[in-house]
């Protein structure tokens, strides 16, 4: 298996992985691990439990956790291509910050919708040092990713985690008066309803070859409501960002999200632009045969932005 060069140069999960070490640190995958047709060694993964197994593997190998657990049917997150979001998005604060990548628990982050994985916290945090607050309106969500924190003495001064209150908001409700964040990022709902949740995971087993039924019990990625779909889908969500994000433009360096549908993309740089965002950067994003793209932006002028970056990391 060759180097999966689509992944961001920095990205540890670039090299195929390696089960021997990742079996070493996470016995619970040994039983996981087969040799498929092509002689290479895997896992099946549309199996929630092989799944959950490789993630608490890579993120005890790389990331150096002592725990990681999520509850049944929350999402189950690909660790590679949310590295990918942390490594791209780190260099966009290089380019207010002189060319340099800001690292330390100074640059402060703030997570929509970490989910019961915490994902991007972790990987912040442990790949750059930074700061975070993640935030969730679902409270089961809340609790994992607190119990995750507080199992793992590295994180505990790294991450605070906030529940939101109101399904309707994002930004309102979680900046206090007086905070100011370098980042924000957030992986949002993809879909508009429970049922195209559903047509969108049957078209995924039928392209993968996985036959004509489904089996609610083998779809590896799970997810709550709140995580896969939101009412006007991922276009609504992202509207409602850019909206709120304009209450907090001096209290935020740079605001992102992923766009995973290309055909959100143009209508989403109309609403910066209505925004008025001074500056706008969209970064695409491969891992294997899937497309995404990470949208930020700020209101902040380049002026602004140097001041921001000399006051905070300096």
């Amino acid at each position: 298996m060759s180097e999966k060069t689509k992944l961001h140069p920095r990205n540890a999960h670039r090299n195929p992985y390696d089960f021997k070490q990742l079996c070493e640190v996470n016995a619970d995958l040994i039983p996981f691990v087969h040799i498929n047709k092509y002689g290479t060694e895997t896992i099946d993964f549309f199996n929630p439990q092989a799944v959950k197994a490789l993630n608490q593997a890579l993120l005890q190998h790389h990331y150096d956790l002592s725990f990681w657990a999520i509850p049944d049917d929350y999402l189950c997150p690909p660790v590679p291509g949310r590295a990918d979001y942390v490594h791209y998005i780190a260099d966009v604060l290089k380019t207010s910050n002189g060319g340099k990548i800001p690292k330390g628990t100074q640059v402060k982050c703030l997570d929509i919708g970490m989910g019961a994985s915490c994902i991007y916290p972790i990987i912040g945090a442990k790949s750059y040092g930074w700061s975070f607050v993640a935030t969730d309106v679902n409270p089961v969500a809340v609790e994992a990713a607190r119990g995750i924190v507080k199992k793992n003495r590295s994180l505990r001064t790294k991450i605070k985690i906030r529940q939101q209150r109101r399904s309707d908001h994002i930004f309102q409700g979680i900046f206090k008066e007086g905070e100011q964040y370098d980042l924000s990022i957030c992986n949002p709902p993809f879909h508009s309803s429970k049922e195209e949740a559903a047509k969108g995971t049957a078209r995924k087993l039928k392209n993968l070859g996985k036959g004509k039924k489904i089996d609610k019990t083998v779809l590896n990625f799970g997810g709550q409501k709140t995580e896969l779909y939101y009412k006007g889908g991922e276009r609504k969500f992202v509207e409602l960002m850019i909206e709120e994000s304009k209450d907090f433009a001096n209290s935020c360096l740079w605001f992102s999200t992923l766009i995973s549908k290309e055909s959100n993309l143009k209508p989403v740089e109309k609403m910066l632009e209505k925004a008025k965002a001074v500056e706008m950067k969209v970064i695409p994003m491969a891992q294997g045969n899937k497309k995404s793209r990470i949208v930020a932006w700020t209101f902040l002028s380049e002026k602004q932005q140097k001041v921001w970056t000399q006051t905070r990391f300096r």
